[in-house]
């Protein structure tokens, strides 16, 4: 098996059994064959420990194909370590009298036991090295570099190949975008850690890093963007965070439509897609980036959003560009004439359409809880000459304030959801700590606390007495004008005082 090739080539033609190399010395069986299990039943298991490689045997040729399809182009790990698969020459595994197989023949027998429903035999796992999972059913999901936005419902397609997911509940915590996840079986919830961990939802971004919570049980009240029950439909919405176009109910039967792609690292063509459940589908979205402008195959290409339930009193064209603006370059905004508490804002491009839904859609504006969706218009159209308008159309394609119009904008990596504190930058030497307590508490803001960088005091953080009171405060005071062509710039912060 040793000439094979090099890489990740396979010179045999199609076999029932798959040859893995590069298995770290402390991987057990269970383990090799948690890689198979998504795609069929896995019927033999040979361990060369010492040659870190290992054989599987799938039950069909068809269960081989699909798992060498998935695996060539998106490298699974074990132990954090890469493993490579590939048909092997023989046709099929005889292990009866193989030295050193008893343990890796035990849990094979004991994995296979789990996944078909017969639980008499899973402490056969315990003798292979503990694979029986003492942790519970919860997943604690942290994802890294969140460059585009990671939805619920894009976290109940990918992890539903690894199973029923009961409860999902999502939250930012130390900074980070974290997600817990339940399954209805502890055994998927281990195959799901197997199989995702260290992998990236989109190319080079939203990398997923999985470990068992210590909750044994989630509790959801609501049914929304931010949490959901499955088996629980008459949950209230809470805050009325959820769209009308997304269904409370799980999408069973319906392929991930924003994760299919041909472009997709994880993709399939045609029929070597597993079947759902217990599949493995694209995990991996792969973005053709150009300065500017970021397409994600899949993802609507629409950049103009819908966005109502607005204050007709307060809202303006100027407030929805510029909070609308921390999360992409706004090039039109449009207040309805005769309904002014719905607007139309055309972002740059279709990725910061996503990101301002993800992070405004169900934020509180005005004392009213705004919605924000996909809108069916392709652009805003400006009035025509002698049209009446009010003033409440207004064109920023070319306004100074867009933060995204340089690719290498460390705006980009300062995304963070609205928050109670926020980033002061461009603080002028002239301007004390009283002068801007005093600036924000005229804009009706409640101060609790402030202070300056300690390396940079151009910059400071302010936090202020709710998060309501820092939207409205960003759109207020961000490019106040200090005097002198001093500007201050104001974005919400992932830090607190």
């Amino acid at each position: 098996e040793k000439k094979k090739g090099k890489g990740n080539r396979s010179p045999y033609s199609p076999s029932r059994v798959l040859h893995i190399r590069h298995i770290p010395s402390d991987v057990t069986g269970a383990e090799v064959v948690s890689l198979g299990l998504p795609f069929g039943k896995v019927t033999n298991l040979l361990m060369l420990r010492g040659k870190g490689q290992a054989f599987l045997e799938m039950a069909s040729i068809d269960a081989a194909v699909s798992m060498v399809n998935y695996y060539t182009p998106a490298t699974p790990h074990l132990h954090n370590q890469p493993v490579y698969i590939q048909y092997s020459n023989y046709k099929e595994l005889r292990t009866d009298n193989q030295h050193n197989q008893a343990r890796p023949q035990a849990a094979l027998q004991g994995v296979n036991a789990v996944q078909h429903g017969n639980l008499g035999i899973t402490s056969a796992l315990a003798a292979e090295g503990g694979v029986l999972p003492s942790h519970g059913s919860v997943l604690r999901i942290v994802v890294e570099n969140v460059f585009y936005p990671v939805t619920l419902d894009i976290l109940y397609q990918i992890f539903s190949k690894f199973g029923f997911v009961v409860k999902i509940v999502m939250f930012h915590k130390n900074n980070q975008f974290q997600s817990l996840l339940q399954y209805a079986d502890a055994m998927n919830a281990y195959y799901a850690k197997m199989s995702l961990d260290g992998h990236s939802i989109y190319t080079g971004c939203c990398t997923l890093r999985i470990d068992f919570s210590k909750l044994t049980n989630l509790t959801v009240k609501y049914n929304n963007d931010k949490s959901r029950d499955f088996t629980r439909i008459d949950l209230p919405f809470g805050d009325g965070q959820r769209t009308v176009e997304t269904s409370l109910s799980p999408p069973f039967g319906k392929k991930p439509s924003l994760l299919m792609s041909s472009d997709a690292i994880y993709g399939f063509a045609g029929p070597s897609v597993p079947p759902v459940p217990g599949a493995l589908g694209p995990l991996m979205v792969t973005t053709s980036a150009a300065p500017g402008h970021v397409t994600i195959p899949g993802i609507p290409g629409n950049s103009v959003l819908l966005v109502s339930n607005l204050n007709p009193e307060a809202i303006t064209p100027y407030g929805l560009f510029i909070l609308f603006g921390v999360y992409g370059d706004v090039h039109r905004v449009k207040i309805m004439f005769k309904k002014r508490g719905i607007a139309l804002v055309q972002m740059a491009d279709a990725a910061q359409a996503q990101l301002a839904i993800n992070y405004l859609n169900g934020q509180r504006l005005y004392g009213r809880v705004m919605h924000a969706t996909l809108s069916k218009y392709q652009t805003i159209q400006l009035p025509r000459e002698g049209q009446e308008d009010k003033g409440l159309t207004k064109d920023y394609s070319n306004s100074p304030l867009h933060r995204f119009k340089n690719p290498c904008s460390r705006n980009f990596q300062n995304i963070f959801p609205p928050s109670a504190t926020l980033h002061l930058s461009n603080i002028p030497p002239s301007v004390t700590v009283d002068d801007l307590k005093n600036l924000f508490t005229s804009k009706g803001s409640t101060v609790k606390g402030f202070k300056f960088f300690q390396k940079d005091c151009k910059m400071a953080l302010i936090q202020l007495g709710s998060v309501e009171e820092a939207v409205h405060a960003l759109i207020e005071l961000h490019n106040h004008d200090f005097g002198e062509n001093q500007h201050l710039k104001v974005s919400f912060s992932k830090s607190s005082i």
